[in-house]
């Protein structure tokens, strides 16, 4: 009797309904078989090799594997007993070519089933690692942040593999990187700073990326890249810093640090440490005693 092959998976939901994730590690053979669904991973660890309608495919440790909608493939270890892989999977309406907001990319072809991209590869390990911490968080109702972090992520992850891996020659061409005019320079700061202005006043709740995008008349690319050019952060990294100084205030102000966290948007207290730490370089426990020294000194 053959052994039955190793084989550990997990699935994960994310913000939207067009888009989940896989984390595998196996040593099966999987038959023929497709997907309705674009496919972008990263191989982990091990190696692989499979038949797609693109050709024949080896895939190593680092390399990018994709697949298209409707494409049919197969696959199994390469010289290894198992190998690893983290995938995401797009609906083709939520792929959206950038600078067409309301265009998807139906028809459009990933050219290659395997890719070397160190930039794409460095921002779809973001994208999965949000969407596990996203899935992490929610029973807690505290996802708003994560799920704008996730958006972001998502956003890279299109533009780069549209702009550099797809079989539209006008998708090649990065529209989020041209600059403005200089006519429409003072529309574009306003337009920016409403974006931080809805961030700033929504420290619970904040907007997700394609509201915020579609208030401004922008793609959701568009405005990641524009936003952090003008703030040296994008949006999510930004509204975290925002909460850090909230809690900063409220701490200041008397507040405890678990009442502090909850009211500034974290996920619990040792996140807002985390951030906290981070921004100020000091915690939020050594503010706190500093603030209570400082009201003793001046009574």
């Amino acid at each position: 009797m053959a052994p039955v092959p190793h084989h550990r998976s997990e699935v994960f939901g994310s913000p939207w309904k067009g888009v989940y994730c896989t984390h595998i590690e196996s040593s099966r053979h999987f038959g023929k078989h497709w997907h309705a669904v674009y496919g972008l991973g990263l191989l982990v660890q091990g190696a692989q090799r499979s038949a797609s309608a693109r050709g024949p495919v080896e895939a190593f440790a680092g390399d990018l594997i994709t697949t298209n909608p409707g494409e049919v493939h197969d696959g199994q270890p390469l010289g290894v007993d198992t190998r690893r892989w983290r995938m995401v999977y797009i609906e083709p309406e939520v792929l959206q070519p950038q600078g067409e907001p309301d265009a998807c990319a139906a028809g459009v072809d990933l050219v290659r089933p395997v890719i070397q991209d160190a930039a794409l590869a460095q921002v779809l390990a973001t994208l999965l690692d949000r969407i596990a911490c996203w899935n992490t968080h929610r029973p807690r109702g505290a996802a708003a942040a994560d799920e704008l972090a996730c958006e972001e992520s998502l956003a890279q992850v299109t533009a780069l593999l549209l702009q550099r891996h797809a079989s539209t020659p006008a998708l090649s061409r990065d529209v989020a990187a041209r600059g403005p005019a200089p006519s429409s320079q003072l529309r574009q700061m306003r337009q920016l700073r409403q974006v931080r202005e809805w961030l700033a006043d929504a420290p619970l709740d904040p907007p997700t990326l394609a509201q915020m995008a579609a208030g401004v008349g922008l793609s959701r690319y568009q405005l990641l890249r524009r936003f952090a050019d003008a703030y040296g952060l994008p949006p999510h990294a930004w509204l975290l810093q925002q909460r850090a100084e909230r809690s900063r205030h409220l701490i200041r102000h008397g507040a405890s640090l678990a009442d502090a966290a909850a009211a500034s948007g974290f996920a619990d207290q040792s996140h807002m440490t985390r951030i906290f730490a981070r921004q100020f370089g000091f915690t939020p426990g050594a503010w706190q005693k500093a603030t209570q020294a400082t009201s003793v000194a001046a009574q």
